[in-house]
């Protein structure tokens, strides 16, 4: 009778215990998944030019683009030019997350201040980033605050939009629930709206983060001496094609990672979902 009530107590801890390394399989599985589309087409392109179906002499196979990039890496250019493009997206990003978190919290709680702000704010919107530059030009110079200043305008309209929306579909019933049980004002914005809000506003600063990257290749046509958007110039002027396609990898590799890290900090605060997206991502 001891045997019959053991084994399949052992049984369900095999069973327990066996998924544990499936599941690390998986979790690295899927970033390589993500890769096989851009390797596959980039080998592919390598043995189109290497069988001689094209010359590769305006699109450059892969080889040639590595081999660009470990030249300009070995004279130190590479870094130079990458650390000038990341410090401008940085302080752009904090200034336009700052003041479109600030406004658009303002905008969507209080509906006097979104009466008077919203439609400037959706006319400003539309102006296209490159009518910016000559203005900021005759305002604040060529220099670094010209730049910042156009990053942190690219940055700072999905951030508004995305916490002024958020705070608007707020559930009515659950703010309704927090006035039952007397929660404080502090306590009511921690514990009711800020979950409420904060997928949205994830979802928001990724965005702002990709018109940032978006917004740095205009700020650098304005007279820079450095940075990858100045790489691109440089390589379109001399004609170096390798050049430009090894600037535009850059720019994704650090687009891709500088989003990938939002979504990694921003994951522990999102726990509490119970999202099909989170299944599925789990799955």
């Amino acid at each position: 009778m001891a045997m019959t009530i053991e084994l399949p107590a052992l049984e369900r801890t095999d069973a327990i215990a066996q998924p544990a390394p499936a599941g690390r399989l998986r979790r690295f599985a899927r970033p390589a998944l993500g890769l096989l589309l851009p390797v596959s087409l980039a080998l592919a392109w390598e043995i189109i030019v290497w069988l001689g179906l094209s010359s590769g002499r305006l699109v450059p196979p892969p080889s040639k683009i590595f081999a660009t990039l470990a030249e300009l890496a070995k004279t130190g250019e590479l870094l130079r030019h990458i650390v000038a493009t990341l410090s401008r997206v940085a302080a752009g990003f904090g200034l336009g997350v700052a003041a479109g978190t600030l406004l658009g919290a303002i905008s969507g709680y209080w509906g006097l201040a979104r009466r008077l702000l919203d439609p400037t704010v959706q006319a400003l919107r539309a102006i296209p980033s490159l009518a910016w530059v000559p203005l900021f030009i005759l305002w604040l110079g060529i220099f670094e605050t010209s730049k910042i200043a156009l990053i942190a305008i690219g940055v700072f309209f999905p951030v508004y939009l995305g916490v002024m929306g958020a705070i608007l579909s707020v559930d009515r019933k659950i703010v309704e629930v927090g006035r039952t049980f007397r929660l404080s004002g502090p306590a009511m914005i921690r514990r009711i709206l800020l979950p409420a809000v904060l997928p949205a506003y994830v979802v928001a600063l990724r965005v702002g983060l990709g018109l940032g990257w978006m917004f740095v290749v205009a700020a650098e046509l304005m007279g820079a001496s450095e940075g990858l958007g100045y790489l691109l110039l440089d390589g379109q002027q001399l004609g170096k094609p390798a050049q430009i396609l090894a600037a535009i990898v850059i720019f994704a590799i650090l687009g891709k990672t500088s989003d990938w890290l939002i979504e990694i900090a921003s994951a522990p605060l999102l726990r509490w979902q119970d999202a099909f997206g989170a299944r599925s991502g789990a799955a």
